[in-house]
């Protein structure tokens, strides 16, 4: 063999040597090192999951009240796998349906839609979750239909009725909470996709909306799995997995069922009464705070939801009235999501900064009907000339002269429309003190975080404004050119990044481009009253297993200080508690037996309603009581609302009533909500049977909580 055919058997060796080799380090890859995954992949041909749900934990008030929890329900479902298979997909046996249910076909049939199948803004009421989850038509079925349908399998395929768990949420003393309890709906195709970092089943509910969302992952469970292996004639082989479900854990609030059901009364009567006065009033919001640790005890947003009635099932107008202007928005909740010119509630803030700037807090001002300010003449209040007060007097009668004429003093001291490298701004320095413009970074979802229009404000509003206001003509309709807002545009061109003496001004009485959500009104007057910690609200206490171990405890948060001095704190105290004496606050608490401490605020609204009508002032009272050593702050707002006292100071009396036990002048201790002067701080003992204590609210016997499912056996003690 000559040397030629040796290199050549020589590479056909070496050619067959590395094939084997590569076989032989595929077959103990696919045998050894990946064995374990396709021994996983074939059991799941041959496997199939029965799942059962968990039930879910309660959601409790301070004393171990329920105000979310479990009941038992009979749900008719759909199968849109099996429907969508008929020549009609479905539409006869629907229609036949709702016919034996008594519901109307064009909400059941929009309940079945997946939201992607339906076109943009037809969308309400849609099933959020899977093809291939069972899609519930109601849940209250009655048991003799259900049978029925069940029997006639012919008549009705696709359709099947079984039992399940249904979140209730208990209307007790009224009680409503839908903005900060939230509630419950079907996974997404993204939740089963794991968008949220997090593994669920087709058949679970999870939270969509206020604790229930925040706290989903405890309050949730796991459920049962039994895996059976099956042949391939889907015949069961053996049972390969056997577990049972695990019920959630219970979620303990700082929130009072009596109050939050008292403060919720108060601020639909706020309302209403602003509405029969003439006002427009489309909505409000109520925030009751502890001032030692930031605690909310109650939080209420008007117009409300109910959170039962995504478990019934929304028609297609309910679903479409959640987000409609013409019903009030009901799905924003207005107390930590809406934005609202603060108006004279401003003013404590205004006073830091008037004492930063070196006035003095212990001299008088001269309060005149109005101010000249430039070319423009700044009124004060109905333009009424109050004469020479002293600061806290004038805090008291809510004098707008005395602020204008600090803040333009202040503004030209700073450069005017020139400003210094490094100007005092000593009332936005004062806002940044309370921590304006920021979330309070309460534990529900969707906060907004306000805004603070200071000059890095306003820059960068101008960046991004500008073309529109040095092209105006051309950017906006004709029914926008009017002489008013032609000239506001061209000044906006000319100097909109400045801070201009108007602007400063407004700033002083909480008018202009500032907002605050009525939360963060809460936080700042709550930082007033014990001294000035700011404490990040919360409305979590713990998470109690269901055999009552405590799983968690959520610790008070300090988020900052305001750095005043013991005088400056004793001189709000002291204008505050005025207000509500002598002030524009002494009518709503006129006689009331308790000492209390509060500000008005009436927000002028620039604007027009869908209708054309002028937008109506929002009414404010901030507030904290008793005025000496304070435990409580109460803050009432109501959207075009007119006046602050009339309607929200009203409202927030009686929000104080039900809190003191107080009837006219006097209080009665035995209907007080906490006869120890404050709210529990000890978790309470969570029982599926609670009653609640009297109160103004409940004077008779109170009503008892049950609960079907029997997860917590101690009982509790207020």
């Amino acid at each position: 063999m000559n040397q030629r055919s040796r290199l050549s058997l020589l590479v056909i060796q070496i050619f067959i040597a590395s094939l084997m080799l590569a076989l032989f380090g595929r077959l103990f890859y696919l045998q050894v090192a990946a064995g374990p995954i396709y021994r996983d992949a074939a059991l799941s041909i041959q496997s199939r999951d029965v799942v059962t749900p968990a039930n879910r934990g309660f959601i409790v008030d301070s004393s171990g009240v329920p105000m979310a929890l479990n009941r038992v329900g009979l749900a008719v479902t759909v199968d849109r796998t099996k429907i969508d298979k008929l020549p009609d997909k479905g539409v006869a046996v629907v229609k036949d349906l709702v016919t034996l249910l008594g519901l109307n076909f064009d909400d059941v049939w929009q309940r079945t839609r997946l939201c992607g199948e339906l076109p943009k803004g037809k969308k309400a009421g849609c099933w959020t979750g899977s093809r291939f989850q069972p899609i519930p038509i109601t849940n209250t079925a009655d048991p003799q239909i259900a049978l029925r349908i069940v029997e006639r399998s012919d008549r009705y395929p696709g359709i099947s009725a079984t039992p399940l768990a249904i979140r209730s949420y208990p209307t007790t003393l009224g009680l409503n909470g839908g903005h900060v309890l939230g509630y419950v709906g079907p996974l997404t195709e993204s939740d089963l996709a794991g968008a949220n970092g997090r593994s669920y089943f087709r058949s679970e509910s999870i939270g969509k909306a206020g604790l229930e969302i925040v706290y989903d992952e405890y309050l949730r469970g796991n459920p049962g799995i039994k895996t059976f292996i099956v042949d391939r004639k889907e015949a069961v082989t053996t049972t390969s997995k056997n577990t049972k479900p695990v019920a959630g854990n219970h979620l303990v609030t700082s929130l009072d069922i009596r109050l939050q059901a008292a403060t919720e009364a108060a601020l639909s009567a706020a309302v209403k009464r602003a509405r029969g006065s003439g006002f427009r009033a489309d909505g409000g919001a109520a925030v009751v705070l502890d001032v030692r640790n930031g605690q909310v005890l109650s939080l209420a947003s008007y117009p409300t939801f109910d959170p039962n009635a995504f478990e019934k099932g929304l028609t297609v107008q309910e679903a479409e009235d959640l987000y409609s202007e013409k019903t009030g928005v009901p799905a924003l909740n207005r107390a930590l999501q809406g934005l609202y010119a603060l108006g004279s509630t401003f003013k404590a803030v205004s006073v830091i900064a008037a004492k930063d700037a070196g006035y003095s807090l212990s001299a008088s001002y001269a309060c005149p009907s109005e101010v000249q300010v430039g070319t423009r003449a700044f009124q004060n209040f109905e333009s009424k000339a109050q004469g020479t007060l002293s600061m806290k007097k004038a805090i008291a009668v809510s004098c707008d002269t005395i602020w204008y004429r600090i803040a333009y003093d202040e503004w030209l001291r700073d450069g005017g429309l020139r400003p210094k490298s490094n100007p005092n701004d000593y009332f936005f320095k004062a806002a940044e003190k309370f921590q304006m413009g920021k979330k309070t970074g309460v534990d529900l979802p969707s906060e907004s975080s306000g805004r603070l229009a200071n000059r890095e404000w306003r820059k960068a509003w101008y960046s991004q404004n500008k073309d529109f206001y040095c092209n105006y003509k051309e950017r906006s309709t004709k029914s926008q050119q009017t002489a008013f807002l032609l000239q506001l545009a061209r000044e906006n061109c000319l100097d909109g990044d400045k801070i201009r003496a108007g602007d400063a001004v407004n700033f002083s009485i909480g008018q202009g481009d500032t907002v605050v959500t009525p939360l963060k009104l809460a936080q700042m007057y709550a930082a007033i009253a014990n001294g000035g910690t700011i404490w990040k609200p919360t409305v979590a206490k713990a998470i109690v297993k269901t055999d009552g171990t405590v799983l968690r405890t959520f610790q008070p948060e300090k988020l900052g200080e305001l750095g005043e001095d013991q005088a400056t704190i004793d001189f709000l105290h002291d204008a505050l508690r005025e207000v509500a004496i002598s002030g524009t606050g002494a009518g709503a608490f006129a006689g009331f037996p308790v000492a209390t401490s509060g500000k008005t605020g009436t927000a002028q609204v620039f604007g027009r309603n869908p209708n054309g009508s002028a937008k109506s002032d929002t009414s404010w009272y901030a507030s904290f009581a008793p005025a000496k050593n304070p435990r409580y702050a109460v803050v009432m707002m109501v959207s075009q609302g007119g006046y602050g006292a009339g309607t929200s100071g009203v409202g927030v009396r009686q929000i104080y009533e039900a809190i003191f036990g107080a009837q006219g002048s006097t209080v009665k201790p035995e209907l007080a909500l906490f006869p120890n002067g404050k709210p529990p701080t000890t978790l309470p003992r969570i029982s599926p049977a609670t009653k609640p204590k009297p109160s103004i609210l409940n004077p008779g016997k109170p009503k008892v909580l049950a609960s079907p499912t029997p997860t917590a056996k101690a009982k509790v003690k207020r």
